[in-house]
């Protein structure tokens, strides 16, 4: 029997290692996606693809096991030393969109399988109908990219040049993608050796009896936290401006959550039918939205890896926004996750009432192809993710101008993106007045403002700009996103959240992004903080009159 010292060390050292692999594969990233935004995770997983810590970027955790279930699948029998799988596949895989491409290679101690080492690791560009393969406008799966179902990269230690030749084949951006590959495959088998090394210092079985005992551990402290909660069934709905496609058309989330004989049930069967347009979502990003939101509900402590999956159940209808069919399109997924968020979190707000939250601002991203008016020696793609801010809670204001829920990407700096891209950014500032008011208030969201000095189609994937993020117990909504084009011109106009824009060399354009929403009655806000926010520029006197009653 494994004593309880041994489980730790070695939880402590999968979670060192994935952090050096996380080091070494952002040190060595080609794209700013990777070196920049760190849009990226590297795990260490059991024989059967069960995760064993979580990642930074926590949506990918729940992606593994899928992925590594149909590698398994495939070529459990054949997998030696040396094997390298990748896919891109949101529906054989289970991978968020075609951009992500994962890889996993499996760990062996002399011939026995003791687990895997992997990586997800967004890719510049992997083909499809618009440069940066991440489209806002897109209807079907084929026109986000080269798909890839799980195959071998890697056979024996040995390239498999083949696999790589039409990778890059499909790519507008050979260079970056290749970089990227050759540094996220290095990482991937930086895992395995070390994980080698563990197996030979304290034995095969002492690392697979700690796997499981890791596993077990989460199930029974998720099953614990549970059993406290109230019984009972809670439904809550939210929507999304749109789809990208049907700009008219609001899309509806919609989630029923039963806590019942120590299990939680999420059902999301009375979600809409799935859209025609890109921000459908596969059941492995749904199940990501899920864990967050429980453990953010029940607190902050809980560990958490596949052994959680014992005492949580899921329900899903097909063909819905929540359980897309191919080839639905998929690549704003990210957004249709923080929608999907807010709306888990306001229904398990009924269990627990103090760790309520309001809406938070969502994500987006920013991608403009300079074509030919690219800087010499420099990508023609630029691509940023970009965040917004926290609602309000219970004893707290929400963050400002910040990665929003499960991903804890950084946002590219202003100088990396005038030093290699033809592009000025002339501001990059906070919003007075876009938090949602409230007893405590909502993060402020920011504008960032950019002058073209080249040509150049400018891609944008956005929300909240029809439906901004709301307060909750009598807290005000956050403001609205909006992104405007030719700003200052005479042509000058506000666009829908999400879509594609040829500007010229001297437009302007700006981005908002939403304001966090409030939490409870802006009457009670402590006048000291009402003061605070006044002092710093949060608010406004004319908005603290008006909202907060202040002098």
């Amino acid at each position: 029997m494994i004593d309880a010292v041994t489980i730790e060390v070695l939880r402590n050292k999968v979670a060192g290692l994935t952090d050096e692999m996380h080091y070494h594969f952002y040190r060595s990233g080609y794209s700013t996606i990777i070196r920049e935004s760190r849009d990226f995770s590297c795990v260490i997983l059991d024989r059967d693809g069960r995760l064993i810590t979580a990642p930074p970027m926590f949506f990918h955790g729940t992606v593994y096991r899928h992925f590594c279930a149909r590698v398994l699948e495939l070529y459990g029998d054949t997998m030696r030393p040396g094997d390298v799988f990748v896919s891109n596949h949101p529906y054989e895989a289970g991978l968020p969109h075609v951009s992500d491409m994962g890889f996993v290679a499996p760990i062996f101690a002399g011939e026995r399988l003791i687990g895997f080492s992997g990586s997800i690791a967004h890719k510049a560009d992997i083909g499809g109908t618009m440069p940066g393969s991440t489209s806002a406008t897109a209807t079907e799966i084929f026109h986000e990219g080269l798909l890839l179902p799980p195959v071998r990269i890697r056979a024996g230690g040995a390239p498999c040049l083949d696999i790589d030749r039409l990778i890059l084949a499909n790519s507008r951006q050979p260079e970056l993608v290749a970089g990227d590959i050759g540094a996220q495959v290095a990482a991937t088998c930086m895992g395995v050796a070390r994980m080698e090394q563990l197996a030979e210092r304290f034995g095969a079985d002492i690392v697979c009896e700690a796997f499981a005992a890791i596993l077990t551990g989460a199930t029974d402290e998720l099953a614990a936290a549970i059993a406290a909660l109230p019984e009972g069934a809670a439904r809550a709905e939210g929507f999304m401006d749109s789809d990208g496609v049907e700009i008219d058309r609001m899309i509806r989330m919609a989630v029923n959550v039963t806590v019942k004989g120590g299990r939680v049930l999420f059902d999301f069967s009375d979600s809409d039918e799935q859209a025609r347009g890109p921000i459908n979502l596969r059941p492995s990003m749904v199940e990501a939205c899920c864990f967050y939101s429980l453990i953010g509900c029940l607190g902050p402590d809980i560990h958490f890896n596949d052994g959680c999956r014992d005492v949580v159940d899921f329900r899903y209808a097909p063909g819905t926004i929540t359980n897309a069919t191919a080839p639905a399109p998929v690549s704003s997924y990210q957004m249709a996750n923080l929608k999907l968020v807010d709306v888990i979190l306001q229904a398990l707000s009924h269990f627990r009432p103090e760790r309520a939250v309001a809406n938070a601002g969502s994500s987006g991203a920013l991608g403009i192809n300079w074509g030919k008016g690219a800087r010499p020696g420099q990508s023609s793609l630029q691509y940023e993710i970009l965040g917004s801010a926290y609602g309000g809670g219970h004893g707290h204001d929400g963050a400002s101008c910040t990665a929003t829920h499960l991903s804890n990407l950084h946002v590219t700096p202003i100088e990396i993106l005038e030093s290699e891209f033809p592009v000025r950014v002339s501001a990059f500032e906070l919003i007075p007045d876009s938090g949602g008011a409230g007893e405590f208030r909502g993060g402020l969201s920011f504008r960032r403002a950019y002058e073209m000095l080249s040509d150049g189609m400018v891609i944008r994937r956005y929300d909240r700009a029809k439906c901004p993020p709301q307060g909750i117990k009598g807290g005000k909504p956050g403001r609205a996103s909006r992104f405007v084009i030719k700003a200052g011109t005479v042509e000058e106009r506000e666009t829908p959240a999400s879509g594609r824009f040829d500007l010229r060399a001297g437009d302007r354009f700006f981005l908002e992004s939403a304001g966090g929403g409030g939490y409870g009655d802006p009457v009670g806000r402590d006048r000291k903080r009402v003061e605070r926010d006044i002092a710093e520029g949060y608010v406004t006197p004319e908005t603290a009159k008006r909202d907060y009653g202040a002098a």
